[in-house]
């Protein structure tokens, strides 16, 4: 896609983001390799070089192919990254998954990315958030960035997440179409406990989606029942005799003693309201 076919109102957006990235001088980002993380890691590679540090955190709720992906994309674009083990496994507060826990989550990273920026003199730290974020109340995370000054630049540019596509397809961003993500952490119904173990076999789930080629689900964990959402469109090809059998067959080996297809399709929080199992 060239550079010309991008409206001038998103241009001018993106000019603001390079304008505000270029008055921090120094700066973290909380990275993860999704769309909007990448996107603002290029830019702010563009314009900061090497003083644009990347933080990818890695824990039990990040898939292992993520964590793969998402350091060989900063590894082939030559940007300056630091992969941290984060602990959140080790607060209750996160385990009993009352409700708060992506705040918990977020205050480990950023907790872990101020010890960074201290000991290698960086002035700013920033994440991913995008307009449409600040409009969802599940997204507790947003509460720990603010008490953690921890800055929003995407969102401060006013972008939005279909422009950020269109803009990482000009950059040649492999994650310009890439599905949308959460952790593995939010399959869990809000009450259920979160445990590394139950979190393997999410994991093992989505993998068996994904290797069967979906590119928009989510394995849901209600305990016993694996509950598959898929895009809407991707129904009839679940429904069909030869991949049905595979799903049944690979989420059983993951450890599920049922497998059922959501018709409601994919959307996101759809475990956030949900009585425990």
């Amino acid at each position: 896609m060239p550079a010309q076919t991008i409206p001038s109102v998103v241009q001018e957006k993106e000019a603001r983001l390079q304008a505000l990235l270029a008055e921090y001088g120094t700066l973290a980002i909380a990275y993860s390799g999704g769309v909007d993380s990448a996107y603002l890691s290029c830019v702010a590679h563009e314009v900061l070089g090497d003083q644009a540090r990347l933080i990818l955190a890695d824990s039990p709720s990040i898939p292992r192919a993520e964590v793969r992906e998402a350091c060989e994309l900063a590894e082939s674009r030559g940007w300056n990254l630091t992969v941290v083990q984060t602990t959140e496994f080790e607060n209750e507060d996160f385990l009993k998954n009352d409700g708060t826990r992506c705040y918990h989550c977020k205050t480990e990273l950023f907790t872990q990315m101020d010890a960074y920026a201290q000991a290698h003199g960086i002035t700013v730290l920033a994440y991913g958030e995008i307009t449409e974020d600040q409009l969802d109340p599940t997204r507790l995370g947003a509460k720990a960035a603010r008490e953690h000054a921890v800055v929003a630049p995407l969102a401060l540019a006013g972008l939005e997440k279909e422009e950020i596509r269109r803009l990482s397809r000009v950059r040649e961003l492999p994650t310009w179409n890439k599905a949308s993500f959460a952790c593995l952490s939010s399959r869990f119904p809000t009450g259920t406990r979160v445990v590394p173990e139950e979190v393997r076999k999410v994991e093992a789930a989505e993998e068996v989606l994904k290797a069967l080629g979906f590119h928009q689900y989510r394995a849901r964990h209600h305990d016993a029942v694996c509950r598959v959402e898929v895009d809407p469109v991707d129904i009839p090809k679940m429904l069909n005799p030869t991949i049905r059998q595979a799903v049944v067959d690979g989420i059983t080996e993951a450890g599920y003693r049922y497998v059922t297809l959501d018709l409601a399709g994919y959307r996101t929080g759809s475990t956030a309201d949900l009585p425990p199992t």
